[in-house]
């Protein structure tokens, strides 16, 4: 359970900061791509929700760190010395941040409850969209209108059958369904509204459709529920909403002209809006995003064609920045040490894990490293990194290779092997522990 713990106190920590820098890097790269179009600032905004959820994860494995001992200077082609050097702890230059015990399992609990009541809230929003799509009813379409919807559906690319539904329940046009689509308009909508504006309702939902938005904004969600808590999470999926518009506006524009449909857009919103929106989770629909002003003068702004040099440019300007995020994201991501170990643990026959500058302390014979002559050669460099665990009597016992490059793994296991520590009392009576090595050879001028 502790180690259980100890890794969701991980997650939350390193989340905490990763999340701003990530949203951060996303908005100087939309801001970067806002000239390539509205699908070139979705895509960032949505690669920024993936890492914000995923990269907290990544960052507490170890064999994500290697790359901060690397020396960079040494590929450099000159004569060169080998140097070794020994580090106890996990060895990716950073030191663990010591939480007490108790600390590390109320924050757990507290993370499991949070994200326990997402994932019901998420559930719940589902169980409204299902009950909606009961009370709907089906639109019988004929003449003008069912000629409106085939030509729609051919101008999209659109071959399943598309079904439109009325409903007393919504304010506007909303699009559901994952199998089967569903087009849901409010009840009475098709009589009181003229074509032009109904056809500007239509084709934007077809787009939402021709896009498969209903789909991919569920999978956010699921993705999205370890991170859910996070208030910059909350504006990175606005971003994504209010982009994912924007886009569907062009895709909808594109056929009648930029201008009359802003236009026909602007009727939309005084006729549909009158008495206040009332949100349907998870529905897609024409007014989702809260930004009609800006969807507005995205349409009407003359457009600058951006040349073929400026897009490559900017494309590896945003490429760079979201590489040197995600990586120095996962470099500085620490993990929570315990500050003793419990008395729990030691009933166990698992080692009791201990924090790495303790048993720093504790080595009493230090045997160094030997540099192998082939890998000096061939200018290997890197980090071994080692679970050692050390038996009662303050011998290694027990030691595994976590990773490192195959040609130093060797060198480093001959040496940590004929380590001595000090042992480790716990209530007077000496104990197994646990702990990690890193063993750092790198090439120097």
């Amino acid at each position: 359970m502790s180690g259980f713990a100890s890794v969701l106190t991980d997650y939350v920590l390193n989340s905490l900061w990763q999340a701003p820098l990530l949203f951060a890097a996303a908005w100087v790269a939309a801001r970067l791509m806002r000239a390539a179009g509205s699908a070139a600032e979705h895509r960032v905004w949505v690669g920024a929700l993936l890492l914000e959820s995923v990269l907290p994860a990544v960052s507490i494995f170890p064999w994500q760190r290697i790359h901060i001992a690397w020396r960079w200077h040494a590929l450099v082609a000159s004569p060169v010395d080998a140097q070794v050097a020994v580090q106890v702890g996990p060895g990716s230059g950073f030191a663990a941040l010591r939480v007490p015990p108790l600390l590390i399992t109320a924050l757990s609990v507290a993370y499991v409850l949070l994200t326990v009541f997402f994932m019901a809230r998420l559930m719940w929003q589902c169980a409204r969209l299902w009950v909606l799509m009961r009370g709907t009813e089906p639109l019988e379409l004929t003449g003008e209108d069912a000629l409106l919807r085939a030509r729609w559906s051919s101008r999209f690319g659109i071959n399943r059958p598309i079904s439109l539904v009325s409903s007393r329940e919504i304010f506007s046009p909303v699009t559901l369904g994952v199998a089967r689509k569903y087009v849901v308009l409010p009840a009475g909508m098709m009589n009181r509204m003229r074509d032009r504006d109904l056809e500007t309702a239509i084709a934007h939902e077809f787009a939402h459709i021709r896009r498969n938005d209903f789909l991919k904004n569920l999978t956010y969600e699921v993705l999205a529920l370890p991170v859910s808590y996070h208030p910059c999470l909350w504006l990175t999926r606005q971003r994504i909403t209010e982009t994912r518009e924007m886009v569907c506006d062009e895709m909808a524009a594109g056929m009648s002209g930029n201008q009359e449909y802003a236009q026909s857009l602007l009727r939309l919103a005084t006729l549909l809006l009158q008495g206040g929106p009332v949100r349907i989770p998870h529905a897609i629909g024409v007014f989702d995003a809260n930004t009609l002003e800006r969807r507005l003068m995205r349409l009407t702004e003359k457009k600058k064609e951006i040349g073929r040099l400026r897009l490559l440019v900017s494309l590896g300007a945003c490429f760079a920045l979201g590489v040197a995020t995600a990586t120095s994201a996962v470099a500085l991501g620490f993990g929570a040490e315990q500050d003793s170990a419990s008395s729990s643990d030691l009933s166990k026959s698992i080692p009791t894990s201990i924090s790495p500058e303790k048993m720093q302390e504790r080595v009493m014979t230090k045997v160094p490293p030997t540099y192998p002559p082939e890998a000096k050669s061939a200018r290997i460099q890197g980090a071994v990194v080692l679970k050692a665990v050390i038996g009662k009597d303050g011998h290694v016992e027990n030691l595994k290779v976590i990773s490192g490059p195959s040609k130093l793994q060797q060198s480093a296991l001959d040496a940590v092997r004929q380590w001595v520590y000090k042992p480790y009392l716990v209530n007077g009576a000496p104990v197994e522990v646990e702990t990690k090595i890193s063993v750092i050879y790198s090439l120097k001028k």
